[in-house]
């Protein structure tokens, strides 16, 4: 059976069980895998542990092993490589927020830039929380001092909803700890170091085009301040009238997302720069920072940390009872849970395809037809992301099809290249089934049309605007 077959059924599976049957995105992954597995012949799985350099005994049980076996071992690796890292960053979100730490960034953002230059301050709080919180709780953050804002001013509402998302939803695709470009980067064995540098450099880019594009849409477009069903104007005032004395200081509001930043970005850094060296060919100090990013820049260790200084904030700023206190730990970590099962789900679903070869048949066909592997990865996960509406689901499905054909030797570029154009695919076009389009279209009191005017058409300006940025990188710095 044609491998392309076999990712048709696959996909399938996925979207018509989103879609259609209304399965939760967890259950569809995990059937798509176990049909994919059992369509998967035992010569191709020969080829495939082949094609993997598998000795003999590695082959013959991999071939043996039945479909339930692989997907289990598949999902066994994706929770091994990300689960810690899902986990820390779900508590570190909920203790940003609790704790106050989220809103300080904000405010301190918008009294360094002004009001009249606030579209800067929410796109560059939306990219800094965006890191280690999720779209929609970044988004239900500030979309109170966007309405606030613009009760005050009575204009530029559409400009203060569109630089809300544009950096928030950008980090959330290119820089890890979220769980989608985490999982691109693991499966193309690339540092999270090196994934988090290149994704906060494009998504800078990709920002600027979003921001360019927020205020010629609110130019052409004027929007009105809309009440939204769930809270009144004066009640989302009221929420931004916190002292300012309860807030942590900008300082500790910032570490913990700062922080692993520079810890696993600097273990990335040392080891690309004294890697190949040998320990006595290194100064003293050159070993004791090797040392120092070597042991705290693991991603696991850096994330543990970063969680136990959110923690002290929240037990500092926070006045919680302890059961109170273990009651929003454990809301953290059940919403993590949920991600990492999914998370998890889409590991065993890419991890079977490969076995079946579908990665070398789409670079055959790449090659046959003159199609650039960029802007073929950066289509397939649109595709995908338009069918089903997830743009993590999106990039785990892609990187499945497309991890056999990651070696810089087959791209001819460093496979950093691949996860952005993957990351970047990951956004065009929200519609109705995606969550991210509900939030901002009922918390903003927009009409669904009005929400794809502004925000999915923002997104996909980003989109396309990454993948040149990328194609054109990859032409001039390959890095190989």
């Amino acid at each position: 059976m044609d491998p392309l077959l076999i990712l048709f059924v696959g996909i399938v599976v996925v979207v018509g069980g989103i879609l259609a049957l209304r399965l939760h995105a967890f259950l569809a992954l995990i059937l798509a895998a176990l049909v994919v597995g059992g369509l998967t012949s035992k010569p191709m799985l020969e080829k495939y542990a082949a094609n993997k350099k598998m000795s003999a005994g590695e082959t013959a049980k991999l071939a043996g092993q039945s479909v339930g076996e692989r997907v289990a071992v598949e999902f066994g690796k994706t929770c091994a490589s990300l689960g810690i890292l899902v986990a820390m960053a779900a508590v570190i979100g909920k203790c940003l927020l609790e704790s106050g730490a989220a809103e300080k960034i904000v405010r301190k953002s918008m009294r360094a830039v002004g009001e009249k230059n606030a579209p800067f301050a929410f796109a560059a709080s939306g990219f800094t929380l965006g890191i280690p919180v999720f779209f929609d709780t970044v988004f239900y953050l500030l979309i109170p001092l966007g309405k606030a804002l613009a009760s005050r001013t009575k204009r530029n509402y559409a400009l203060y909803i569109m630089t809300i998302s544009c950096g928030t939803t950008m980090a959330h695709s290119l820089i890890p700890p979220t769980p989608g470009p985490l999982v691109v980067a693991d499966k193309l064995g690339l540092p999270v170091g090196t994934m988090m540098i290149a994704g906060i450099i494009l998504g800078i880019f990709t920002t600027a085009a979003g921001l360019a594009y927020s205020y010629w849409a609110n130019n052409k477009w004027p929007l009105p301040i809309r009440e939204s069903g769930e809270t009144s104007l004066a009640e989302l005032e009221k929420m931004n009238q916190r002292d300012e004395r309860e807030l942590p200081s900008f300082f500790f509001a910032l570490l913990p997302i700062a922080l692993p930043v520079f810890l696993i970005g600097g273990d990335s850094l040392v080891s690309q720069l004294w890697g190949d060296l040998k320990p006595v060919d290194l100064a003293a100090w050159q070993s004791q920072l090797m040392w120092f990013f070597g042991t705290l820049g693991d991603k696991n260790l850096a994330l543990v940390i970063s969680a136990a200084l959110s923690l002290a904030l929240m037990v500092r700023y926070k006045k919680q009872t302890r059961e109170q206190f273990g009651a929003s730990i454990q809301s953290a970590l059940a919403s993590g849970g949920l991600i990492i099962l999914i998370t998890a789900a889409g590991g065993a679903f890419g991890g079977v395809l490969q076995q079946t070869g579908v990665g070398e048949r789409i670079r055959d066909l790449a090659a046959t037809y003159q199609i650039g592997i960029l802007p073929l990865a950066f289509f397939v996960t649109t595709l995908i992301r338009t069918a089903q509406g997830s743009a993590t689901v999106a990039m785990i499905t892609t990187i499945g099809m497309m991890q056999g054909m990651a070696s810089p030797d087959t791209l001819g570029f460093h496979p950093v290249y691949l996860a952005l154009a993957i990351g970047c695919g990951s956004k065009p076009f929200a519609w109705m089934n995606d969550s991210g389009f509900w939030v901002v279209c009922k918390m903003s009191g927009m009409t669904e049309g009005e929400t794809m005017r502004y925000f999915s058409t923002l997104l996909t300006v980003m989109a396309f605007t990454g993948l040149f940025i990328v194609m054109l990188a990859a032409k001039l710095f390959p890095m190989l």
